[in-house]
């Protein structure tokens, strides 16, 4: 007997919220200097690549992405033990993020999902559990920062047929129909 499906909720994206998995990466909500004879603001250390264990080097990639399916059984997650991974969304499109927290399996009971404005990047910390990049739109793309080198820096775990959790996409309207409400008010 099948279980109903437990739906997620997906909050929005804050340094405070997701603090436990990694780093926001927002300018809206981070400091500055000024540099170059005072026409840049440099918003300085907004994550820090971790991926020098076991001798990794930093490299940057560009992931292109489509949209899944909608509601999303999520069945996988992964995780990078030897390194962060951060994702910088490149075309201003909102996106998904769903995580778990460290440990040597993800607990789906603990899972939680968050809305990326589309300005805003996220740094997983080294052994964060996450699902692959979920775009909402088609060809969205993101620069990647993460680890290349000797080991195996990726892990994952598939969820037995019983762990019934989905994503849906319901919330985001009920979101978006918030925010029109209180910005009307």
């Amino acid at each position: 007997m099948n279980l109903p499906a437990r739906q997620l909720t997906i909050e929005p994206l804050t340094r405070e919220a997701f603090a436990p998995f990694g780093d926001v990466i927002d300018k809206e909500v981070s400091e500055y200097f000024m540099i170059n004879n005072g026409s840049t603001r440099r918003y300085h250390r907004m994550a820090d690549v971790d991926v020098t264990e076991g001798g990794g080097e930093p490299i940057i990639s560009i992931f292109q992405a489509t949209p899944l399916e909608y509601p999303l059984p999520i069945k996988m997650m992964e995780r990078h033990p030897l390194g962060s991974q951060a994702f910088i969304p490149l075309l201003g499109n909102p996106y998904l993020i769903l995580v778990a927290p460290k440990g040597d399996t993800p607990d789906p009971s603990k899972l939680r999902a968050f809305l990326s404005n589309g300005r805003q990047g996220v740094n997983y910390h080294k052994g964060v559990w996450h699902h692959p990049v979920l775009a909402l739109t088609d060809s969205d793309q993101f620069l990647i920062v993460d680890r290349a080198g000797p080991g195996n820096n990726c892990d994952e775990v598939f969820f037995s047929d019983d762990i019934n959790v989905e994503l849906a996409l319901d919330s985001l309207a009920q979101q978006e129909d918030q925010r029109i409400v209180s910005t009307a008010s």
